[in-house]
């Protein structure tokens, strides 16, 4: 199982940024896939969260509106479009696969692959 994130990079508050997931070696369109963020000196935390149809999505309160999921099951694929960002939304952001143990969409224990990273930075 690879997840492997890209797209991050720098921009100023009110640009936007695509990121991507591209996923390896299980059956994508089985399981949803979420994208969770992390802060220096904060846990990491839930961003948005598609089923494995895309017919149910999730999005945190301090993303709604701004940030959109989306997947490609033909291209494995996990899409993030990020627009109207704020310093705020600077961190290290992460794709994981849902696991079969999974009790909800919110928490980390709730997802067993995840990728490296990629890291957003957003100037004020």
């Amino acid at each position: 199982v690879q997840l492997v994130e890209s797209g991050g990079g720098l921009v100023q508050a009110g640009g936007s940024l695509r990121l991507t997931c591209a996923a390896s070696g299980f059956t994508f369109d089985d399981w949803a896939i979420a994208w969770f963020r992390q802060a220096p000196g904060k846990e990491r935390e839930f961003v948005a969260a598609i089923s494995w149809n895309g017919k149910i999505i999730h999005y945190a309160d301090s993303v709604k509106g701004r940030f959109t999921i989306s997947r490609d099951n033909a291209e494995n694929t996990v899409g993030l479009q990020m627009n109207s960002l704020k310093p705020e939304d600077t961190a290290t952001y992460y794709c994981a696969k849902m696991s079969v143990h999974a009790s909800g969409w919110f928490s980390t224990f709730d997802y067993d692959r995840w990728g490296r990273g990629t890291q957003v930075t957003v100037s004020s």
